[in-house]
């Protein structure tokens, strides 16, 4: 009896140490390690409500799907992996928050927090309808091919600024403390000519006009190859007798979110194309009307405006025949 049993246990502890190690491999992934913490956590209040987060990219890992930030021990908000801020909205007036911020990579690993920053939003200030004053004598330099530093007069209000917001062609980058007349803004394009302006916010949300314009240029080159739109198709689909032309494409790999695409249609522009949420992180795709003639030939392309507000390169361009 024994030497029936011995085999029988020999093998099953063989046959459970296999499917334990198959176990474990499936289970970890790749090399089995979670992303970093991100780093250069920043929190400023942006309003009575509201407080605006930074951070940097995740870089130690080879794919960042999301990230996650927590109010506390409670997840506020979640971000496409591209994205490195965020509004964190409808919270208190007069109270002290903190922040971190964690990575989430595409295997769905979560990585460990990040250094916890505080942000205490100002007091609700009823009927507030007057903006802060202008931010004043401007100023700036580039500090490296891809980074600007920037200074202004600080701006005067009623109830106290809160923040100032860092524009470049109509687009936030950019948000400090009410407290600051100065910063470092990064993840620009080097050999790139920007136009700059500030803008200060009071606890009502209210905004000043904007600043004269710092215009800088980044040392370098870049000659806009790795801006363009890739993988971009064209067609044309019929709907209730009109005409319509489908794109597609993959958007620009950015340290950042893209939410906005210009399209030009036979050399001219046709139409703008703004997400009105958070926008896909994948293939993109939009459908535009161009008239109810078949037989018709288009050329169209379409170029991405880039988080640090310039535009980038053309797409290829494509060209399509309606009813084709």
């Amino acid at each position: 009896m024994r030497r029936v049993l011995l085999p029988l246990v020999l093998l099953c502890a063989s046959l459970l140490l296999v499917a334990s190690c198959g176990r474990s491999r499936a289970d970890g992934g790749g090399d089995g390690r979670a992303p970093g913490a991100p780093t250069g956590i920043t929190a400023q209040a942006g309003s009575a409500t509201s407080v605006h987060v930074m951070w940097n990219a995740v870089t130690d890992s080879p794919g960042i799907r999301t990230y996650e930030v927590y109010q506390g021990t409670t997840k506020a908000a979640e971000v496409p992996g591209s994205e490195h801020m965020v509004d964190v909205v409808r919270l208190r007036p007069s109270t002290l928050y903190a922040f971190t911020v964690r990575a989430r990579d595409t295997a769905g690993r979560l990585g460990p927090p990040g250094r916890a920053v505080r942000a205490r939003t100002p007091a609700r200030v009823a009927a507030d309808r007057s903006a802060p004053t202008r931010p004043s004598s401007p100023a700036g330099r580039a500090v490296a091919s891809r980074a600007v530093q920037l200074s202004w007069g600080a701006s005067r209000d009623d109830r106290g600024v809160v923040s100032y917001d860092v524009d470049q062609g109509g687009v936030r980058i950019h948000s400090v403390g009410g407290n600051q007349t100065a910063t470092v803004v990064t993840g620009l394009r080097p050999g790139t000519a920007y136009v700059f302006t500030i803008r200060a916010r009071d606890a009502a949300d209210n905004l000043s006009p904007a600043s004269a314009p710092v215009r800088l240029t980044t040392p370098g080159t870049d000659d806009g190859r790795n801006t363009a739109p890739t993988g971009f198709t064209a067609g044309t689909h019929l709907s209730a007798g009109a005409y319509y032309v489908d794109l597609s494409w993959d958007p620009p790999r950015t340290d950042g979110v893209i939410t906005e695409y210009q399209i030009r249609l036979d050399g001219t522009a046709a139409t703008s194309l703004v997400w009105g949420g958070t926008p896909p992180t994948g293939r993109s795709s939009y459908s535009f009307y161009v008239g109810r003639n078949a037989g018709e030939q288009h050329r169209v392309r379409l170029r991405a405006r880039l988080p640090d507000g310039t535009w980038g390169g053309w797409s290829a361009e494509r060209t399509v025949t309606t009813g084709g």
